[in-house]
């Protein structure tokens, strides 16, 4: 789905797989992917099923060949924990797009050595600015003049009312006057609910599909 956030603001395009596009700077952007929590889970003995880890991956691939971006720019929390082996799935997705640059916005969970990125090429930074974006993992409380945050962390979902009483809670984007939220990438994350105002964007994901709401 496309659409513009600033009326002179450039297109953005937003993926079902929780991913968004911005096409003027060439930068797929995808927040809180938590690879390697899946294994958390199971080495703790939470039985969660080994082949999420193969949709996460495989999501991402697909956004990748889709969008053909010069860089992706992780907003915080690539890996979940400490090393397992999912991390080695990371290395053989940016050894095999060689031609894009991997950046990743420093998150709480991203405390891995900084040998483990440098060998799978993934350059480690706090904050990243595209002309009028600033991208960071936690949503800033005081943005610059003249910048929109763009941020993860949050995990934003929005609560739906069906007939009776009958409600589910979804993942979604949120854009509101000068802070957008991305919905974590990563499957097993949880989600917070939202209360967006009158004038926000708010776009849901559900099967699939992007529904503006």
């Amino acid at each position: 789905m496309n659409f513009h956030l600033f009326p002179e603001g450039e297109t953005i395009t937003l993926l079902p797989q929780r991913l968004l596009y911005l096409r003027q700077h060439r930068a797929l952007v995808v927040a809180d992917v938590h690879f390697g929590k899946i294994n958390h889970f199971r080495k703790a003995g939470i039985a969660v099923p080994a082949k999420a880890n193969n949709r996460n991956a495989a999501d991402l691939i697909d956004a990748i060949n889709q969008t053909k971006p010069e860089r992706v720019v992780f907003l915080g929390d690539l890996f979940h924990s400490t090393y397992n082996e999912e991390w080695e799935t990371v290395g053989q997705i940016t050894d095999h797009f060689r031609q894009c640059s991997f950046e990743l916005v420093v998150g709480n969970h991203d405390i891995l050595s900084e040998n483990q990125y440098s060998r799978h090429s993934i350059h480690r930074i706090d904050q990243l600015v595209l002309a009028q974006w600033l991208l960071t993992h936690e949503p800033l409380t005081d943005i610059p003049e003249n910048y929109y945050n763009l941020a993860g962390h949050i995990h934003p979902g929005i609560r739906l009312h069906g007939s009776g009483r009958q409600s589910l809670v979804l993942p979604c984007f949120y854009f509101g006057k000068r802070q957008g939220l991305l919905p974590a990438f990563g499957t097993f994350t949880g989600l917070a609910k939202i209360k967006p105002q009158k004038e926000d964007k708010v776009f849901v994901l559900a099967e699939g599909k992007i529904i503006q709401v």
